[in-house]
């Protein structure tokens, strides 16, 4: 690989590292050919973007990538290394998850989740618990909706007028 190359690889790692906010290190060596296409083709349906990278210039460009801190990951950037970028949070860890059920790797080596670290293996069901961004909108709704709902049920089952509310708050309370 020459220089010119190198380079080339390096910016379209700082653009792919800049792109997305969820980052994944794995370590997939174990895996045949076949299973690394289940590992690949599952990522692909889920929008994960899988690549395997050689660590100094998955390195070089973290080092290179503006407005982020990957130096704790730096320790992880051994041995062969996979690397999982995705929009949503928990979704490469999920994906992880629901393969190793039938394989043993890849491992976890590292993850960059919306500005936050997690290093080593025993941080993946951790990382499948964190909700998405759209999983929280959506509890943030559906608490803001329970109290009208239950106004609006009071008004509905007491005939649409205040005695009915008053009456129906009264025997809640």
């Amino acid at each position: 690989m020459t220089r010119q190359e190198k380079d080339q690889l390096i910016d379209e790692l700082v653009q792919i590292l800049t792109e997305k906010n969820v980052v994944y290190l794995t370590d997939a060596s174990g895996l045949n050919s076949e299973a690394t296409t289940n590992l690949r083709r599952e990522c692909y349906k889920k929008d994960i973007r899988v690549r395997v990278v050689k660590n100094t210039l998955l390195r070089k460009a973290m080092e290179r990538t503006e407005g982020r801190n990957f130096a704790q990951l730096y320790d992880a950037l051994k041995g062969q290394t996979a690397l999982l970028v995705s929009d949503v949070g928990n979704a490469p860890a999920r994906v992880l998850k629901e393969f190793r059920k039938k394989h043993d790797m890849p491992l976890l080596k590292g993850a960059y989740v919306e500005e936050a670290t997690y290093l080593g293996d025993n941080n993946l069901e951790a990382l499948t618990n964190i909700k998405s961004k759209e999983e929280l909108i959506g509890d943030v709704i559906a608490l803001l909706q329970s109290p009208m709902k239950n106004v609006v049920g009071a008004l509905n089952s007491g005939g649409n007028t205040l005695a009915g509310l008053v009456k129906a708050l009264q025997e809640r309370g």
